[in-house]
Parts: C-alpha cells; sequence; structure tokens
C-alpha cells in the first residue's frame, strides 16, 4: 500500500466539503468520486439478482441524501461477514421555513428554523448562500428533482450593536432575531416597479386557478424563486417547492502557520464522510484487490444524524438491514465456484439461506465514523486529565461506559492490528487516540450504539479530532484526514484475516 500525500488528501477534502453545502450535494460528490473508480449504481426498487457479482462494485441512494456503497469479494458467500463503515452527510444548519417570505423596518427578510444542536451565535454576521433539493417541473411535464446552489453572500444575519446591548453574555431569541436580511424592501420595489402599499394576489388567484398551496413567489420572496430558477435554467413558475438550507459562502481552506489545520464548515461529519469514501476507493484501487477477498467491504453515509437519525434516510431505518439482507439471499450459483480458507461457516445449500443473514452480522463489524473533540486550549479543564485528543495526532476511539458510544475493548485491539498493518504494508504509521468525557460532563452519541443494537453486528465508535464542533466554521488537522483514509483503507484490506485471530463469541 503506497504512502499517502497528507497534503493533498487535505486538499482533496476541501474540493469535497466545498462542493457539498448540502447532504444532497455530499451524496452527489460521493457518487461522483465512486464512478470515477468504476462503482456502478444500482436501485433500490429494481431486483439485485443477476446484477450483483463477486468482484463487483456498486452503490445506490436513498432520497439523495444517503448512499451506500460496496464491493463483493469474490470469495464471498453468503453468510460470511461485511466490513463496514457508518458516517453522515448531515450538518446544523439553518433551513428556510415553508413560508419565507418576511420584511421588517424596510427590510426583506428569510423565514429560518433551526436544524440540529448548531452553535447558533456563529452563523450571525457571515455571509450565506442557499442550496438544497428544488422539484422542478420540466418541459415535457414530469418533476424532477435538481440540486441548486446559489454560491454568493446573498444573506446576512446581523448582530445588534453593542452600544445598544452591552450583555456579557450573547444571547438572542431563535424565533424572532435569527431571521437574516435578503436586501431592501425599496430596492425590490424599485426593481419590479411596485408600490410599498400594493397587495398583490396569489398567481393561481390572478389566472382564476385554483391550488392547494399558495404559489411559491407568495410564499417565498419572487427574487429568490428567480434567483433558483436562473441557476437551474427553468423558469421560475416551474419551480414546485424545494428543501434549502443556509451555508456560509467562505470557502474551506488549509490554516495555521504551517497550514496544519483545516478551516471548514462541516467537518461533522463531511470529513469522515470523505475519508470514509476514499478509504473503500483506495483499499479496492489493485485489479486484484478483491481476486481473494471473502468478505464484502462497504460505506453508509447516513441523513439525519444530528436530529437522531429516525428516518427513512436515518441510520435508525431499514436501510443498511435491508441492503445487508438483499446480499445474503444473492443466487448461490453467483458463488458456486467460490472458496475461502477462514473459518467462517460457509453457507452451503439454499436451505442455509434462512440464516446467512444472521450468520453475516455476527461475524461483521462496523466503523462508526463521526468526528471527536480535540482538546481546546482555551477550555483544557473541561476534559478528562488522561484523555485529551491532540489534532493531527491520529483518528480518536471514543468509550463510554454507559455505552453512548458502542466501543468496546474486542474492537479496541482490532483497530489496533488494522494500524499496524498499515504501517507493514510499507505505507505510514497511522497513530490513534482514545476519548473519555469526564463523568461532571455530558455525553454525546452518534449512529454507533443504534446500528450496533440494531445489527448485532461488532461496533467502534471513533472520529477525526476537531474544535468547535457544530459551529458555522469549525477547525481540523489537515494531517488527519490522510491518517484516516489510510485507517480505513487498511481496514477494508485486512479485516477478513485479522477478524478470525480476535477470538470473543
Amino acid at each position: 500500500m503506497a504512502k499517502i500525500d497528507h497534503k493533498q488528501a487535505a486538499l482533496d477534502f476541501l474540493s469535497f466539503v466545498n462542493a457539498s453545502p448540502t447532504p444532497f450535494h455530499a451524496v452527489k460528490s460521493a457518487k461522483e468520486l465512486l464512478s470515477q473508480a468504476g462503482f456502478k449504481e444500482i436501485k433500490e426498487k429494481e431486483s439485485w439478482a443477476s446484477t450483483c457479482q463477486p468482484g463487483g462494485k456498486y452503490y445506490l441512494t436513498r432520497n439523495g441524501s444517503t448512499i451506500i456503497a460496496f464491493a463483493i469479494g469474490k470469495k464471498w458467500k453468503p453468510g460470511n461477514p461485511i466490513s463496514m463503515i457508518g458516517a453522515h452527510t448531515d450538518s446544523p444548519v439553518l433551513r428556510l421555513k415553508p413560508v419565507s417570505k418576511k420584511q421588517s423596518e424596510g427590510f426583506v427578510q428569510i423565514g429560518v428554523e433551526t436544524y440540529g444542536g448548531g452553535i447558533w451565535h456563529t452563523w450571525f454576521d457571515r455571509d450565506l448562500g442557499v442550496a438544497g433539493r428544488v422539484m422542478v417541473r420540466t418541459k415535457d411535464g414530469s418533476i424532477v428533482q435538481k440540486l441548486v446552489k446559489i454560491d454568493r453572500p446573498i444573506l446576512r444575519i446581523p448582530t445588534l450593536a453593542i452600544h445598544l446591548d452591552r450583555q456579557e453574555t450573547f444571547s438572542f431569541n431563535k424565533e424572532t432575531q435569527l431571521f437574516p436580511i435578503a436586501g431592501l424592501v425599496a430596492a425590490e420595489l424599485n426593481r419590479t416597479g411596485g408600490s410599498k402599499g400594493s397587495d398583490s394576489k396569489d398567481a393561481t388567484e390572478k389566472e382564476g386557478n385554483v391550488a392547494p398551496l399558495k404559489a411559491m413567489t407568495e410564499r417565498h420572496h419572487p427574487y429568490l424563486i428567480e434567483l433558483i430558477a436562473s441557476d437551474l435554467g427553468a423558469e421560475p413558475a416551474d419551480i414546485l417547492d424545494f428543501e434549502l438550507i443556509l451555508f456560509d459562502t467562505q470557502k474551506s481552506c488549509l490554516g495555521g502557520l504551517l497550514e496544519e489545520f483545516i478551516f471548514s464548515p462541516r467537518l461533522d461529519n463531511l470529513n469522515m464522510s470523505f475519508c470514509a469514501v476514499k478509504g473503500l476507493i483506495n483499499s479496492v484501487a489493485e485489479d486484484t484487490a478483491l481476486d481473494h477477498e471473502t468478505s464484502i467491504r462497504l460505506i453508509a453515509l447516513f441523513d439525519h444524524e444530528e436530529i437522531g437519525s429516525t428516518s427513512a434516510q436515518g441510520a435508525d431505518s431499514n436501510i443498511l438491514p435491508s441492503v445487508i439482507r438483499r446480499l445474503s439471499v444473492l443466487p448461490a450459483s453467483h458463488f458456486e465456484d467460490a472458496g475461502s480458507e477462514q473459518s467462517y461457516q460457509q453457507v452451503s445449500s439454499e436451505a442455509d439461506f434462512a440464516t446467512a443473514y444472521e450468520q453475516t452480522l455476527s461475524s461483521s463489524f462496523l466503523l462508526s465514523a463521526d468526528m471527536a473533540h480535540a482538546v481546546n486550549p482555551n477550555y483544557a479543564f473541561k476534559y478528562e486529565a488522561d484523555h485529551k485528543p491532540e489534532i493531527n495526532k491520529g483518528p480518536v476511539i471514543k468509550v463510554n461506559a454507559n455505552v453512548r458510544y458502542a466501543t468496546n475493548s474486542p474492537g479496541i485491539v482490532l483497530l489496533q492490528e488494522v494500524a499496524r498493518k498499515a504501517a507493514e504494508d510499507g505505507g505510514d504509521f497511522v497513530p490513534l487516540q482514545l476519548l473519555v468525557v469526564r463523568n461532571d460532563s455530558p455525553c454525546g452519541s452518534t449512529i454507533g450504539p443504534m446500528l450496533s443494537a440494531a445489527l448485532g453486528a461488532r461496533t467502534l465508535d471513533l472520529g477525526n479530532p476537531q474544535l468547535s464542533m457544530h459551529s458555522i466554521r469549525e477547525t481540523g488537522g489537515s494531517q488527519d484526514v490522510g491518517h484516516a483514509i489510510r485507517l480505513f483503507s487498511s481496514f477494508f484490506k485486512h479485516y477478513s484475516t485479522l477478524s478470525p485471530t480476535i477470538l470473543v463469541d
């Protein structure tokens, strides 16, 4: 396995995150990387019986915001294990309300709703654009999903001058004081030739039509709809609905005196999503990579982790179990010539397919990859004295006695062996760190515990260290991207041979 260029890996991540302001865009960016690496798109609604073959590489999406990709070893049989990495595509953001058109004191404003547990004061006085998914009616009458990204500062949430409120702690009302300004009413009236006292009617009412909802130009500011339509090459009347969020238009970049940092939005969790994609791709880069593989190598990037994962496309949905189950019952004829020297119990007949799913899960392993807290030098007292992860010192294994994280000792042993194998392959050494939060501090959680409970598969929670988690602008390490990619590649490459050597029932 070749050494990794850490700076180039960080720069590649910057390109990924700059192109991905929403989960929809993140999935699009992941699809592009996977397609370039020879992965083929498949659909949930189609049969996979004649599609998924040993040695094949595939990906599928749900809702355009969750993606699962996998590579099938040529020696894999139903009942064999799957090595998995799970991450998530969403981050705390401000989302446009279904009716966002507002104005006050001569300002055009946009109504927004908070999504997830953001540090919302960091959104004030930032240059904000708009991005997301738009449902558009095409010329042939069909309705399609299109992605939009207005990558220029059209919105801003202004703070109150200190002269008017000398509060020691910055506080505000999220419902009444978190509205961005988008322009001036007078400028909009000059543009349209309207009058301040005019009361325009709904477009459908003007035309004598009846519609269940008001027109989009009544629910949202007309010029916003025009901007979106222009970006998509459509007419404003063709914009039927959308899911739009605000994002910081300042680009991600390398920072620090020696470019040791990454300054970026959405490190949590596009950093781990990117590393998972690249780890899978790198693990199958060689033509012979899957020739003797007895496992399936799989990544799952879920939406809605920041709000609990309970959705059709979240980690608490049926998408990952259903994908694993479908792989477990692929026709036995696909694998009749496949052999394995491993001690995994093999499925020998069609009758054994009834338990193939459970057999697979019992020997599989999931790395739940979500960003971790690096020690903040200004708040060092907030960290447990012996567990202070450092930036650029490698992925952080997250441990919690109350199972807020799913990590246990067999998993830690496995990951150490994976990291050691990365160095033995002639590549870089992958350092690892440990995190436990203080007993007097709350502890976050992620998809690891819920997936391990649902699947029964062994699981470990880890993530790259970062500062300012859930801020609009976060800080990570430029070396840690390469460390995680290296670790994930080694995990996929060596799991089949390592797992049987760690004996735990």
